[in-house]
């Protein structure tokens, strides 16, 4: 009978480790991607745009260009890891030091995009007041559902946060932060959301980009308000 009970303790602690090693393994699939994995999932995540048509006109306004090429990266979970396996790949980085990148983009804002802006003509200079949201696709004008961002310079220095394509100095790029839970707790963005769309505001004009939402944001933002409530009780 000890025998008996020795043996499916044994085969319970074995299976154990093996569905441990099993769950890092997929969580650690990106530690083996090839560069070509990694830009594919770079371009899935950046989409191209524009704010304003390149009919628009400027008037007497010589400081505003007269329209602005525009690019966006979702920082999605896999984006992130895409970007810290770049930069391995690049700087012969450790699994360790690849996976510290990873949870440093992850844990440094809830939701980042990495927008990116080229003044057509004009002054080239971009307003310190443009504005960046996102909102579900097709959200009519008055609908709750909008979510503003604010622009973090700092975010910059987090390495996994910076895509994985060479940087085009034509345009200025910012990093832009935005919330997943509101004040009260719940998810900012509605559970049959399934689309969802960046409109980036420059004067009176303004540009969409639209991305299919990522399963790793719904999961980031269910840990969230999780998190949160078990706090609150």
């Amino acid at each position: 009978m000890k025998f008996y009970f020795t043996t499916i303790l044994l085969c319970l602690v074995l299976c154990g480790v093996a569905f441990g090693q099993n769950s890092n393994g997929a969580d650690e699939d990106y530690l083996t991607w090839n560069m070509k994995q990694v830009e594919a999932i770079g371009q899935k995540m950046r989409k191209n745009g524009k704010v304003g048509s390149r009919f628009s006109v400027r008037g007497i306004n010589t400081e505003r260009a007269i329209n602005y090429k525009l690019r966006a990266t979702l920082m999605s979970s896999e984006m992130i890891r895409a970007s810290a396996r770049y930069q391995q790949l690049l700087g012969r980085l450790s699994n360790e030091e690849t996976r510290k990148l990873v949870e440093e983009a992850e844990n440094a804002a809830e939701l980042v995009v990495m927008v990116e802006i080229d003044p057509n003509e004009g002054s080239g200079v971009i307003p310190l007041d443009w504005r960046a949201i996102i909102q579900p696709k097709g959200l009519k004008e008055g609908e709750a559902g909008s979510i503003t961002g604010r622009s973090v310079p700092s975010l910059k220095f987090v390495k996994a946060l910076n895509g994985v394509f060479k940087r085009k100095y034509d345009y200025d790029v910012f990093f832009v932060s935005f919330p997943l839970v509101g004040a009260d707790g719940n998810a900012l963005i509605a559970d049959d959301v399934s689309q969802i769309e960046l409109i980036v505001g420059i004067y009176s004009r303004e540009g969409t980009i639209e991305w299919s939402l990522p399963g790793s944001v719904r999961e980031k933002m269910e840990r969230l308000v999780k998190k949160g409530n078990e706090e609150n009780d």
